[in-house]
């Protein structure tokens, strides 16, 4: 092939203050790992010169600690979008330096096509394998895609190619690249099944577009899960009895049953313990991140197959994916996220998703993305691309955070990322709140039910008081966000008296 082979500074050179950088990968899977770290050491010489250097960063999802870490770390970063969860960048979001943009993942590809976004400059990809065939470049991808293709056929200067020789080429076959075709009129997205192959194993260019390859042996930068935990046990426990008794009832097609899991030690635990429910039966898996105790699920025959954006597994479990890969083959399949989160997808599936929740209010509005109502903690991901499609939309959070201190359930959510129209039932480790079919008030007594009970005769005197003000859903606006209040002030959300918040 007629690529050079470049270093990542020199990667790095040709990058300008204010240039769009599109990044692959999707989480730690896939995510490249030696060039950003060069453009983070280019930042700071550049404002030790007293010149101003900063980059725009689109990625599939979260990406791993070498970019938004080191960038983030390096002040490297104007604007970025659209989900993270590194503890560097999140400070640089809520503190202002960085400019991010919250986006349901499925709309990322579509919209860096559009140009919504903005134009894509350079693009950074991780590859495991890049072979010249009649005059076109393939480029295979490793454990994670995220908006690699788009991000491949969009930047304008060219691509860097990041060959990382840690990842086996025995990934070769796992892919399924497919780009949704632009508006409008759009042909059906021909998924019917959990695996059905629809793409090809492989993202091509012209060779011209690719304006360097940088050799690497690094693995990618996913830790192992947090073992599971009572609370975790207890809620996959009851997620396990609500699944059977919707199949028991006919809402569910035991034959036919296919979970979407969030991100998170808490996710992959629950997922764990559905598992090892014998009462739930072998189940198929479609979602955006593919976790350990899923991957044991697939071995052990309790998953019959399941389709990834990525695979954000330890080192350890990888190289194990890769010792075993032959165990895996027609039985997973790793997309582009604009594919493992495609609404039409997720819908036709019948899919029954369980992501995670830092708080749901008495009526059924859910928050995942904000601690308070301000502070940003990753965004909302996907978790709203499967919400509003799945036949089934479920979260799970424990009743409580922070040794207590804080409710899980609340009078009214501090922000809302899912509304209560969508979402189907809650799960804490004290039971399921089945909201279907519910009005406001049986959501919030159903709710209440499932509070720790430190919180509920908090929660059931807040109720009270505010029916009195009648309407549709019981609010006493003075002191809605009392709960919040109070732990903004005396670091517990356990407020003595309502009185001071209730004013006429």
């Amino acid at each position: 092939m007629n690529i050079p082979e470049i270093s990542a500074a020199e990667a790095a050179a040709l990058i300008n203050h204010g240039e769009w950088i599109g990044v692959g990968g999707f989480g730690p899977a896939g995510a490249p790992k030696t060039i950003p770290p060069a453009i983070a050491a280019k930042a700071r010489k550049e404002h030790e010169a007293g010149h101003p250097f900063k980059v725009n960063i689109v990625t599939g999802a979260s990406i791993g600690a070498s970019c938004d870490g080191e960038l983030a770390a390096a002040d490297a970063i104007d604007q970025r979008l659209p989900f993270s969860v590194n503890p560097e960048i999140r400070k640089a979001y809520n503190s202002g330096r960085v400019r991010y943009t919250d986006l349901n993942l499925s709309d990322n590809a579509t919209f860096l096509r559009q140009g919504l976004t903005g134009p894509v400059d350079w693009g950074i990809i991780e590859a495991c394998d890049i072979q010249e065939v009649r005059g076109r470049v393939r480029i295979f991808l490793t454990a994670g895609i995220g908006i690699a293709p788009t991000i491949c056929h969009s930047a304008r200067k060219g691509v860097f190619v990041e060959l990382n020789t840690w990842h086996s080429t025995k990934l070769i076959g796992m892919h399924d690249i497919y780009e949704i075709e632009a508006p409008w009129y759009r042909s059906p997205i021909r998924i019917t099944q959990p695996v059905e192959i629809i793409g090809m194993p492989y993202i091509e260019v012209s060779p011209e577009h690719i304006k360097g390859i940088i050799l690497t042996h690094q693995p990618d930068e996913a830790r192992s899960m947090t073992p599971s935990t009572e609370t975790t046990d207890c809620i996959g426990q009851h997620m396990a009895d609500f699944l059977v008794d919707n199949m028991q009832r006919g809402y569910i097609n035991s034959k036919k049953l296919i979970l979407q899991s969030g991100v998170g030690s808490g996710a992959n635990a629950v997922l764990g313990a559905l598992g090892q429910c014998s009462e739930v039966p072998d189940f198929n898996i479609y979602t955006e991140v593919l976790q350990e105790e899923p991957l044991r699920l697939i071995q052990e025959g309790r998953v019959v197959s399941a389709s990834t954006g990525a695979l954000t597994i330890s080192s350890e479990h990888l190289k194990n994916l890769y010792k075993n890969i032959n165990d895996y083959r027609g039985r997973l399949l790793i997309r582009p996220s604009e594919i493992s989160n495609c609404p039409e997808i997720i819908a036709r599936l019948g899919i029954c998703s369980l992501n995670t929740a830092i708080e749901v209010d008495i009526y059924g509005h859910v928050n995942s993305t904000k601690i308070l109502g301000t502070k940003m903690m990753n965004g909302v991901g996907g978790s709203a691309d499967f919400t509003c499609n799945a036949m089934l939309a479920t979260f799970t959070c424990g009743s409580t955070a922070k040794d207590g201190k804080i409710s899980s359930i609340v009078p009214f959510c501090s922000h809302v990322d899912h509304t209560e129209h969508y979402v189907d039932a809650v799960v804490t480790e004290y039971g399921v709140a089945d909201l279907r079919g519910r009005c406001a008030m049986d959501k919030a007594k159903a709710l209440i039910a499932i509070a720790h009970p430190d919180y509920r005769p908090l929660l059931n005197d807040y109720l009270k008081l505010a029916e009195r003000y009648g309407g549709h859903t019981h609010h006493v606006l003075n002191a809605a966000f009392a709960m919040h209040d109070t732990y903004r002030r005396k670091g517990d959300m356990r407020l003595t008296d309502w009185s001071e918040y209730i004013k006429e």
